[in-house]
């Protein structure tokens, strides 16, 4: 695929409505002011609660360049917060930005992939034999949240390590606020007659966020997540989406995996911190 500015800002303003959302459901769980959400340049400061990982600014570069005075209330509530600032910049986005924030004292950190594979032409469905994928139930979420969870907490090896790292019941409080207000949609994958995989998928603006996925160790290797994967690129072409995008580490074993069933690169951010 080839990604325009046009489709980099598409997808950057649905990242900033998931956070934006998702960071609001925080806020109005805890009450008070505990945090935040402040529109910026086209995209979103938010602060959810600490150590979120919905604590970023996010979506800049597709609306102009914010000015002084905005960066500087933004850095002060999460000063307030005793929260360093961090940026999620899009390399299609105006390169203004990356400049105005260097000249501020942000550091370049790391970066993330963007990957994208196009549904226009509806994907045949691949489910292995022996495997069932279906809708999350309610009652279900604490073991689809362990799943999830251990996923976050054995990251690949391969590639560039990520610069974050989230303790179980912060990923679940930040997946309980995201399917309770973002429209984060779960999905369980069943092996032997157990619960063997678990995997999120959020739909917007014609375009399908694959928001994690992830596989129990005793069932690994049977498909489970070509089958997760299939089922939520099938759902999204029959809801209209035009695209499904991905978020990995840089030459990871996700991004390969992603690129083996189709995903193209399509943009890149850089992470960057005050």
């Amino acid at each position: 695929m080839f990604c325009s500015v046009e489709l980099g800002a598409r997808i950057e303003r649905v990242e900033t409505e998931l956070i934006a959302t998702g960071s609001a459901a925080a806020n109005a769980r805890l009450g008070g002011e505990a945090g935040f959400v402040i529109p910026i340049g086209g995209g979103v400061a938010s602060f959810a609660d600490m150590g979120s990982p919905l604590n970023k600014v996010a979506g800049l570069g597709f609306a102009g360049v914010p000015d002084a005075d905005e960066f500087d209330a933004v850095e002060k509530q999460f000063a307030v917060r005793d929260t360093p600032v961090q940026v999620e910049l899009a390399h299609l986005g105006d390169p203004g930005i990356a400049e105005l924030l260097t000249g501020r004292g942000y550091r370049l950190i790391s970066f993330e992939n963007v990957l994208g594979i196009d549904l226009t032409d509806a994907p045949e469905p691949v489910t292995p034999a022996g495997i069932e994928v279906r809708a999350s139930g309610t009652g279900e979420f604490d073991i689809w949240l362990d799943i999830i969870a251990d996923g976050f907490a054995h990251p690949d090896t391969q590639g560039v390590a990520s610069h974050e790292e989230f303790p179980r019941e912060i990923i679940a409080d930040a997946m309980r606020d995201l399917t309770a207000a973002a429209g984060v949609q779960r999905y369980v994958a069943v092996h032997e007659d157990a619960i063997a995989g678990g995997a999120s998928m959020r739909m917007s603006q014609g375009v399908a966020q694959l928001t994690g996925a992830a596989t129990l160790p005793a069932h690994r290797r049977h498909g489970i997540q070509s089958a997760l994967l299939s089922a939520r690129l099938t759902e999204a072409a029959a809801a209209g989406c035009d695209i499904a995008v991905i978020t990995t580490q840089p030459g990871s074993k996700s991004q390969q995996n992603a690129q083996r069933r189709g995903f193209s690169l399509l943009y890149t951010r850089a992470i960057l911190v005050k």
